[in-house]
């Protein structure tokens, strides 16, 4: 063999192994952009993307995050499989120590996951808005302006007043995307499973719609935080709207008010001008004051049955009840509690 013929050879043989060196090294940057865990999360994280995040808002939360370690190999594939154009909104769990691949077919498929969503201790709309909106893709304004839309509510049956009453407090699952009207339609439907026919049977034997028992219910869990005298407040209001005599709710008068921190009602607070103040009004206000729990919506279909028509919050100030049958009675156990009062000289 001369030596051109080996020096091609030598040639020929370095560029071979040059080519299979520059494909390995192609192939493992392939493999490693797609393939190799990419995520240094440990335990479960949410991405949340709403309608203003663009990629570069994406790839920065998936960093502070998720702890992307190589972010230029997902902006990479992310390019490759057209991801940037296809950004689904929602909120996306990233499981632990996942690759480029897996974390973009599930944003690219919009395989979001549900959030769960729970409310009690609302007292207005303001306060149901402002409690919902940070859990969802939605702002105060978009659930406020609902709320207090009276054509809207009225689509639904309520009033401004009353809708509340349409969101029962419990966990329910919803996607963090859903729009403002599609969890109203949700609201109404679970609405419409808790008034079962046997609850709406109790509601007419008693002869009140549901919103009017939501109403009562919220008068009686403001009057009591024992659970065992619930249904027997329940039934005294109920004796009182059957008698048409006002029902005097104190409660009713924190609310017209506007301050329930009140530990003392006067005289001059059970004056005040308000659909929502019983000492003047007869019947029941407008509207809760607050969302009642399901047990105190059902302490009130599932009232106790007796001939009290008086209470007064018991002198020992346990938050507990005397309950009275006459206004005699009742004007003895107000004594107790006043003098207990200025006792403790609580004004």
């Amino acid at each position: 063999m001369n030596k051109n013929k080996l020096t091609k050879r030598k040639i020929a043989l370095i560029a071979a192994l040059f080519l299979s060196l520059v494909a390995g090294g192609i192939g493992f940057a392939g493999y490693q952009t797609i393939y190799e865990i990419n995520f240094d999360n440990t335990e479960r994280v949410y991405i949340d993307i709403d309608d203003e995040t663009d990629f570069e808002k994406l790839t920065q939360q998936l960093q502070d995050s998720a702890h992307c370690m190589r972010i230029n190999s997902f902006i990479r594939l992310a390019h490759f499989l057209d991801y940037p154009e296809a950004i689904k909104t929602g909120r996306y769990a990233l499981a632990p120590q996942q690759n480029n691949l897996q974390v973009l077919r599930m944003l690219r498929s919009g395989s979001h996951v549900p959030v769960k969503l729970t409310f009690n201790n609302i007292r207005t709309n303001q306060d149901l808005a402002e409690r919902l909106a940070p859990e969802l893709m939605l702002s105060v304004d978009d659930l406020l302006v609902r709320l207090e839309d009276s054509v809207l509510c009225a689509s639904y049956g309520f009033t401004p007043e009353t809708i509340k009453c349409m969101f029962i407090p419990n966990t329910y699952e919803v996607y963090w995307n859903i729009s403002p009207d599609n969890l109203f339609k949700r609201m109404k439907k679970e609405h419409t499973v808790f008034w079962s026919p046997n609850r709406l049977r109790k509601a007419e034997k008693i002869g009140l719609t549901p919103a009017e028992v939501a109403v009562l219910a919220s008068i009686v869990e403001e009057e009591t935080a024992a659970a065992e005298e619930l249904p027997i407040v329940a039934g005294l209001y109920i004796n009182r709207l059957h008698r048409k005599i006002p029902l005097q709710a104190d409660p009713t008068v924190k609310f017209a008010v506007g301050d329930f921190t009140l530990q003392r009602i006067l005289f001059e607070h059970l004056k005040v001008e308000s659909p929502y103040n019983t000492y003047i009004h007869l019947g029941l206000p407008p509207g809760p004051l607050r969302i009642p729990s399901i047990r105190g919506m059902d302490a009130v279909l599932n009232y106790t049955h007796h001939k009290y028509l008086y209470m007064c919050a018991k002198e020992d100030l346990s938050g507990r009840h005397n309950f009275a049958r006459t206004l005699g009675e009742h004007g003895r156990n107000a004594r107790r509690y006043r003098a207990e009062l200025n006792r403790r000289k609580i004004r």
